[in-house]
Parts: structure tokens; C-alpha cells; sequence
């Protein structure tokens, strides 16, 4: 979709060392990989989208000639909410590029129409509606880089009193855990602290939970990469984002790095905020 972040991809995909041809017209993407091959150019990403007009109409044949010829290519579509994709176009005031008399909504509502068999072709889907920046290199690297390859698993602690993380496809409230907030010499360290993190991880409700939630984990990560989901986030709350939930995040990494083969990443979104004593 036009305006879901594709500028952003291809500058990561270059650091990875493809060569882009960006606004191609689709029915030259077989003779195009075949000069790519002899100027020896063996990582190739061709851009297709909705600027080629009714050039685009060849973008289904020219992927059908690519596989019977054995070059399958890797199909990667890029998604956003439409009030997302309006906010991105009435900031940066560019034209849609099927943009008519009507304006942008509806011009939204023709390229997703025109884009439906595509997107339903694709290996991965990325929907950017909540994505950094940096979430969407990540994921990029995670997928495409040199390292572990796989669904990206962003691993999330965060204080219910700040609101939930807006990317967050799992969210577990841990705040039914003994809180170290209530012992005077744990108050003011937080869950990265030895003592903090022993002393959630000892409590027979934290080890109960883990037993429960590491297998369905085991169980439904594979299945949400199976839906051509790129990036899952997980997100786990207490009250103020210090204790509880950080100690859990950083813990079922530590678990899902020894079991799921992409990255796993964490962060801690509110631990360092001054205001947070809860």
C-alpha cells in the first residue's frame, strides 16, 4: 500500500546488500533478474506498487513466469490502517498515486482493491500501523539479515498507569503478582536487580504462570507465522512498568531464545521513568 512504509524498507534492504529496482514496471521483473544475474548481483528486491498505473495489471503474469522458470520469488507486502495511511499523506502533502477528484480515502479504497490478490499471495504481510522506525528495521534485519531468520518476537514490560503499548499483539496483566513495591529495601530498584527478580521468580504464582504460558507460546507462535505475521509483540503490564512486568519480559525471552529460531527482543518501555514508584 502506498504510503505503508516501502521508503523505509528499501533503505534497510540496502544496508543488507540487495540491489533495489524501485518502480519497476512488473512484466520487465524476469529479464530485469536475469541482467541483475550477469552483472552478478545475486540479491535482488524489486519495488511494485500501485505508481505503475496500468503497467501493474502485469504484476500477477510476471510472478506466475518467475516461478515456472524456478526463481519463486519471496512476496513481501506492506499494510496500514486507512486512517493511518490518510494521517502519513496529509503530513507529508504527496499525491496518492491513484489519487482523482474524490480525494484520498477513496483512492485508498481503489488501490486495496486493485492490490487484493497480491496481498494474498504474499509470504509475509507487515502492517506498519504501529511501527517505529527502528521496529521496522528490526523487523527487516530479523527476517532478511544475516543472523537468525524467522517471525521477529518483541518481548514488551510496561506500566498499565502509562497505557498499553500500541503494537502489542499479546497482552498478559501480571499485576495478580506479589508486588516489590510493598518491600522497603525493593522499592527503589527495579526488575533488571538481582533481588527484584528473585524475588518475583520465587513466588509460586510466577512460576505457576510461566508453566502456562511457555507452552501455549510454544504452541501458537509458529501458527501466528504460519498467517504471514512478520513481527509478534508481546506485551506484559504490572501497575507502573518496574517490577513485575519487567522481571517477566526479560525472562520469557530468555525462555523463547532457547526454543523459537528468529529474534527475540526486548524492551522496557517504562522502567526508567522518573515518575514510576509503583
Amino acid at each position: 500500500m502506498s504510503g505503508a512504509g516501502k521508503s523505509q524498507a528499501v533503505k534497510v534492504f540496502e544496508d543488507l546488500g540487495y540491489y533495489i529496482l524501485d518502480n519497476l514496471p512488473p512484466a520487465l521483473m524476469p529479464s530485469a533478474l536475469a541482467e541483475c544475474r550477469r552483472g552478478g548481483r545475486d540479491r535482488v528486491a524489486f519495488v511494485i506498487d500501485a505508481r505503475s498505473g496500468t503497467l501493474f495489471r502485469d504484476a500477477a503474469q510476471s510472478l506466475d513466469t518467475l516461478e515456472a522458470a524456478g526463481d519463486r520469488p519471496h512476496l513481501l507486502f506492506f499494510d496500514a490502517t486507512d486512517e493511518v495511511l490518510l494521517r502519513r499523506y496529509s503530513e507529508t502533502r504527496h499525491r496518492h498515486p491513484l489519487e482523482t477528484s474524490g480525494g484520498v480515502q477513496p483512492s485508498i479504497e481503489e488501490e486495496r482493491r486493485v492490490l487484493v490478490d497480491l496481498r494474498a499471495r504474499a509470504d509475509k504481510v507487515i502492517d506498519t500501523t504501529f511501527l517505529t522506525v527502528k521496529d521496522l528495521r528490526d523487523t527487516l534485519h530479523s527476517l532478511y539479515g544475516a543472523g537468525k531468520q524467522g517471525m521477529l518476537v518483541h518481548v514488551v514490560s510496561f506500566g498499565y498507569k502509562f497505557g498499553l503499548p500500541p503494537s502489542a499483539d499479546l497482552v498478559l496483566d501480571v499485576r495478580f503478582m506479589e508486588n516489590p513495591f510493598y518491600i522497603a529495601e525493593l522499592r527503589d530498584q527495579d526488575g533488571r536487580d538481582a533481588p527484584v527478580r528473585e524475588y518475583v521468580l520465587r513466588h509460586p504464582a510466577t512460576r505457576e504462570f510461566l508453566d502456562h504460558l511457555m507452552p501455549f507460546l510454544r504452541f501458537a507462535l509458529p501458527r501466528y507465522e504460519e498467517e504471514k505475521k512478520a513481527r509478534l509483540a508481546i506485551a506484559l503490564g504490572c501497575t507502573g512498568g518496574r517490577h513485575r512486568s519487567v522481571v517477566l519480559a526479560d525472562e520469557i525471552a530468555a525462555r523463547l531464545r532457547q526454543v523459537w529460531p528468529g529474534e527475540v527482543t526486548v524492551e522496557h518501555r517504562d522502567v526508567d521513568r522518573a515518575e514510576v514508584r509503583t
